[in-house]
């Protein structure tokens, strides 16, 4: 690990893992949330998934690449076990889980023919070192795939005050904590940083309409802004009190429960290339 770079528990995650994030987490696929770099997978390619939470993504990329190994990682012990818990579900006979940083990953030079991180580099107060760590496990010619949030795209309609001051505080605390919350737009520069090449960038938007979708999108949050790591944060580093963030959850619910409610935010995803 570069000297520059702190150790990982230096670094405070702006989510946390409380259930209700790890819950929210649980939701992802890779059809949906890694839809640009499943066309770039082949049967046969080990890879790496960064940040894998509790791992609904990996196994999904373990079908593409099958029957080469895949190994999720995330920095959390607890988090790896639920990976585990769900993995015993899958019955998928590919996949490994195990807790490591994307600073320091416990891999020789050239040891994946690809790797992946979904909402992981807007977290980190050093991501082209990640970048680079990630980098060097790859084989030549082999490829990342990132894809990130840019939280100055999130809308909401109705658009309560509640949710700008939401913004406001996430913003703050992201920033407080190293990270960027708009990510996103940062992506490409990023990975040129790191060393990779012939970037391949998209991006995405995501829309909730569906009542259903509104509803768990907007309840999460009302949750989440009173109860996880972003809560707590926000009073610790007096960017909120808990009066502000029960009537940011407040309003949350009050968006929810709205039959006119739309959310919508863009994500940019880029898939970089290692030389060789």
């Amino acid at each position: 690990m570069s000297d520059s770079v702190p150790a990982p528990d230096s670094e405070r995650y702006t989510h946390g893992h409380h259930a209700s994030v790890v819950g929210q987490h649980a939701r992802r696929t890779a059809e949906r949330e890694a839809a640009y770099l499943l066309p770039h997978l082949q049967p046969g390619m080990r890879l790496l998934d960064i940040g894998c939470g509790p791992g609904t993504i990996t196994t999904g990329l373990a079908r593409a690449v099958a029957p080469a190994a895949v190994t999720g990682i995330d920095l959390v012990p607890e988090v790896v076990e639920t990976a585990r818990q769900h993995l015993a579900e899958t019955g998928l006979a590919n996949v490994r889980f195990e807790a490591a940083s994307v600073y320091d990953l416990p891999y020789e030079d050239a040891s994946f023919e690809a790797a992946h991180a979904h909402q992981v580099l807007q977290h980190l107060a050093h991501p082209v070192a990640a970048a680079r760590e990630a980098h060097r496990v790859l084989t030549p010619g082999g490829i990342l795939g990132v894809r990130d949030a840019d939280y100055a795209t999130m809308q909401a309609w109705p658009r309560p005050p509640e949710i700008d001051r939401w913004l406001e505080v996430y913003h703050a605390v992201a920033t407080r904590n190293g990270a960027d919350a708009d990510a996103g737009r940062r992506l490409p520069s990023w990975l040129s940083e790191a060393g990779f090449v012939d970037l391949e960038v998209s991006g995405s938007v995501v829309v909730f309409h569906e009542p259903g979708d509104v509803r768990n999108w907007g309840y999460s949050w009302s949750e989440r802004i009173v109860q996880s790591a972003l809560a707590e944060q926000a009073v610790e580093y007096d960017i909120a009190t808990p009066a502000d963030l029960q009537a940011i959850a407040a309003g949350w619910r009050r968006w929810a429960d709205s039959p006119d409610a739309l959310f919508m935010y863009v994500n940019i995803e880029v898939i970089g290339r290692k030389a060789g």
